[in-house]
C-alpha cells in the first residue's frame, strides 16, 4: 500500500528527484523537552489527500513561543476551531486540538514552505521582502493526527496558521477568511523601504511647494513688519496639529494616512469623506504643480507655452516620475530626498547672501493690523506649513512607523519653520515695500546678487516644484491602494507589482489622471479645495487621537504629553479657521459628502454581495 505521500505525489505529478529537494529542507521546533524534525511536505500531502477525501483532519498544536501568542485562523468558518482553547482568554497553547479541514489544507498549500523557498521569495531582483505588517517570525507548529499505516515518516509537522504576539495597536486585523482574501493572502507585499530621513524627505517635499516664493508678500501685506511674529503663532498651532498626527499616526502599519485614521476611529462613511477630501486635494495639487512648472520653464524657454511643446514638457515631467516610483519604493523616495536637500540649497543661499543686507530697505510703509488681519496671515501661513498628512500615506513601507513618523514630522516643521521665518525676515530687510511684487524672492534677490539672483530663484522655483509633484506621485498611489485594500474601491487597484513590490496600477492612474488635468490648466479653484480638505483633516485628526485614546488606551505608539488637552486645542483650532470659510468651501464639502455616500453605499453592497456569493 503506498504511503499519504507517494500517493500525494503521483497526483501532483512530482517525480522522485523534486521529492528529495523537497526533503532536504528540514524544520526542526522544540516542543517541552522534545525536539520535533520533519518535512514540510509530509504535512502538505497528509493534509492535501484529506482535502480531497474531504475528511476534517485533527492537527495538534505543539509548538507556541510565548503563552501571549494567539492563533490568527478562519473566523466565522464552521470546521475552523471545534475545541475551545485550554488557555486563560482564548490563547492556544502547546497540546491544544484544532480542526484542519478541506479549506484550510487548500490554504495551507500556498502558506506550507520550507526555508530555501523562503529565501528564494525574498531574494531576486526586489532584494529582501520583510514580512508584511500583520505577519510574525513565531509560527504554530501543527501536527496531523494520521493512522500510523499511512505515514512511513515520523510525526509530520507543517505551518498553517500564523500567530502573532497580542498587540494591542489600533489596526485593523487582518482577517483570515477564504475567497476573496485568500487571494488578498496570496499577492505580493509591498517593501518597507523608507527609512527615518527619507520620510522627512517626504514630508519637506509636502510641505515646501512654489508657495513660499510668494508667501512674504501676502503675510507683509496683511500685518506689514509685524508679519514675522505671525509664523511663531503658526508654527505653534501647526505644531499642536502635528503632533496629534504623531501620535495617531504611530499607531498604524497600513497605507492610507488620514482615510485610515478616520475609518478606524469613526468607521467607514467618514474614512471614504476624508479619503476623497485628501485623494482630490493630492490630484488637483499635482496637476497645478505641473502646470506651473510649465510657467517658470516658460521664462528660459517662452516656446513651451505653445500646446505642442507644452504637452511634450508635461508628458517628460509626470513619466519620469511614474517610472521612478513604479520601479520600486526605495527608488521614488531616494529621489525625493534628493530634491528636498535640492531644493532647501537656494533658499539656504537667499538667506546666507541676503542677511547682510537687512536693514538697507529702511521703516518701509506701516500697514494697520486689525484682528481680522491676522487671523487671515495665520490662515495662510497654516496652508503653507500644510501638507505634511501626505507623508503618512505610505506607511505600510516605513521601515519604523511607530518611531519614524513622530521623527519626520517634528523634524520637517521644525526646518520648515526656520526657513519660512529666516525668508520673511530677509525680504522684509532688503525690499522697502514686499507688498507691491508677486515674486518677493525673486525682487530681493535681484537686489543683492543681480540678475543671477533672480535667476537662482527661478531655478529653486522649478526644484521644488519638482520635489513637490515627486513625493505627491509616492504618497497619492498609496491612499488610493489603501481604498481598494479595504475594498472600497475596485480590487484592482490594489495589485502589487510582484518584482518590485509597488501598487504599479495605482501608480499609473495618478499619473494619468494628473497628466490630463495639467493639460486642462486653470486650477484657481484648487486653493478652495485645499482650505476644505485641509481643516476637515486637521480637526477630524484631532478628534481621532481623542476616539483611539478610548478604544487603544495600552496602544503601543508614540504618545504625546497631555495629549487630550493638546487634541482638543487642535480642534478648537480648526474650528476657529473653518469660521474663515464661505459658501464655495461648503459647496465643496457638500458635494465631497454626497460622492462619499455613494462610494460608501456602493462599497457595503459590494463586500455584502461577496459575503452571500461565498460557499462558506
Amino acid at each position: 500500500m503506498p504511503s499519504i505521500a507517494e500517493a500525494s505525489d503521483r497526483n501532483r505529478g512530482w517525480s522522485p528527484a523534486r521529492r528529495r529537494s523537497t526533503e532536504s529542507c528540514r524544520c526542526s521546533r522544540v516542543s517541552g523537552s522534545h525536539s520535533t524534525a520533519s518535512t514540510t511536505a509530509d504535512a502538505v500531502a497528509a493534509l492535501d489527500l484529506a482535502a480531497r477525501a474531504r475528511v476534517h483532519l485533527p492537527v495538534r498544536v505543539l509548538f507556541a513561543r510565548r503563552p501571549d501568542h494567539r492563533i490568527e485562523r478562519a473566523q466565522g468558518h464552521p470546521a475552523g476551531d471545534r475545541i475551545p482553547p485550554s488557555g486563560p482568554g482564548g490563547v492556544r497553547r502547546q497540546g491544544d486540538l484544532v480542526f484542519a479541514d478541506a479549506v484550510l489544507a487548500r490554504l495551507l498549500r500556498f502558506r506550507a514552505h520550507c526555508r530555501h523557498a523562503r529565501r528564494r521569495r525574498r531574494g531576486g531582483a526586489a532584494g529582501p521582502q520583510p514580512r508584511a505588517a500583520h505577519q510574525s517570525r513565531r509560527r504554530v507548529r501543527v501536527l496531523p493526527l494520521v493512522h500510523r499505516g499511512g505515514c512511513n515518516r515520523p510525526p509530520c509537522s507543517a505551518t498553517l496558521l500564523a500567530v502573532r504576539p497580542e498587540e494591542t495597536q489600533a489596526t485593523e486585523p487582518p482577517s483570515l477568511s477564504f475567497g476573496a482574501s485568500t487571494a488578498k493572502q496570496a499577492r505580493p507585499e509591498l517593501l518597507r523601504a523608507i527609512g527615518r530621513w527619507s520620510l522627512t524627505g517626504l514630508v519637506l517635499n509636502s510641505i515646501i511647494g512654489s508657495g513660499i516664493f510668494g508667501l512674504p508678500s501676502v503675510v507683509a501685506g496683511l500685518l506689514g513688519r509685524a508679519g514675522i511674529h505671525a509664523y511663531f503663532i503658526a508654527a505653534l498651532g501647526i505644531g499642536v496639529i502635528m503632533g496629534c498626527f504623531a501620535e495617531v499616526a504611530s499607531q498604524f502599519r497600513e497605507s492610507g494616512g488620514p482615510y485610515v485614521y478616520a475609518r478606524a476611529a469613526f468607521g467607514r462613511l467618514m474614512g471614504i469623506q476624508m479619503g476623497w477630501l485628501a485623494w482630490l486635494v493630492r490630484l488637483t495639487a499635482s496637476a497645478a504643480a505641473a502646470n506651473l512648472f510649465t510657467v517658470y520653464v516658460a521664462e528660459f524657454w517662452p516656446q513651451v507655452k505653445e500646446p505642442l511643446p507644452r504637452a511634450a514638457v508635461l508628458t517628460i515631467l509626470v513619466g519620469i516620475l511614474a517610472a521612478l516610483n513604479y520601479r520600486g519604493v526605495a527608488r521614488g523616495a531616494q529621489f525625493s530626498s534628493a530634491f528636498a536637500v535640492a531644493k532647501l540649497v537656494p533658499l539656504a543661499v537667499f538667506i546666507a547672501v541676503g542677511v547682510f543686507f537687512v536693514g538697507q530697505a529702511g521703516p518701509g510703509v506701516p500697514v494697520a493690523t486689525t484682528a481680522g488681519g491676522w487671523l487671515e496671515a495665520i490662515l495662510v501661513l497654516i496652508f503653507a506649513f500644510g501638507g505634511f498628512e501626505a507623508a503618512m500615506m505610505p506607511m505600510a513601507e516605513a521601515k519604523d512607523p511607530r518611531r519614524d513618523a513622530p521623527f519626520a514630522l517634528f523634524m520637517g516643521l521644525l526646518i520648515c519653520a526656520l526657513v519660512y521665518t529666516l525668508v520673511q525676515w530677509v525680504v522684509q530687510g532688503v525690499l522697502p515695500s514686499p507688498a507691491g511684487t508677486d515674486r518677493p524672492l525673486a525682487a530681493a534677490a535681484r537686489q543683492f546678487l543681480g540678475p543671477p539672483g533672480a535667476v537662482l530663484l527661478t531655478l529653486g522655483a522649478l526644484i521644488s516644484l519638482y520635489g513637490y509633484l515627486g513625493g505627491q506621485t509616492l504618497n497619492a498611489p498609496r491612499l488610493t491602494y489603501a481604498f481598494a485594500d479595504r475594498e472600497d474601491f475596485p480590487a484592482f487597484l490594489a495589485t502589487v507589482h510582484p518584482r518590485f513590490r509597488t501598487p504599479h496600477v495605482s501608480i499609473v492612474a495618478f499619473a494619468l489622471l494628473v497628466w490630463a488635468l495639467a493639460m486642462l490648466g486653470n486650477f484657481r479653484w484648487n486653493v478652495t479645495l485645499s482650505a476644505v480638505a485641509r481643516l476637515f483633516t486637521y480637526g477630524l485628526v484631532c478628534g481621532a487621537l481623542l476616539v483611539l485614546r478610548r478604544k487603544q488606551p495600552e496602544a503601543a505608539a508614540f504618545r504625546l504629553p497631555f495629549g487630550t488637552a493638546l487634541a482638543v486645542l487642535g480642534i478648537a483650532f480648526s474650528l476657529a479657521l473653518m469660521s474663515r470659510m464661505g459658501r464655495s468651501e461648503l459647496l465643496i464639502l457638500l458635494a465631497t459628502a454626497a460622492v462619499a455616500l455613494l462610494n460608501w453605499s456602493w462599497a457595503r453592497r459590494r463586500v455584502s454581495d461577496t459575503s452571500s456569493r461565498s460557499p462558506y
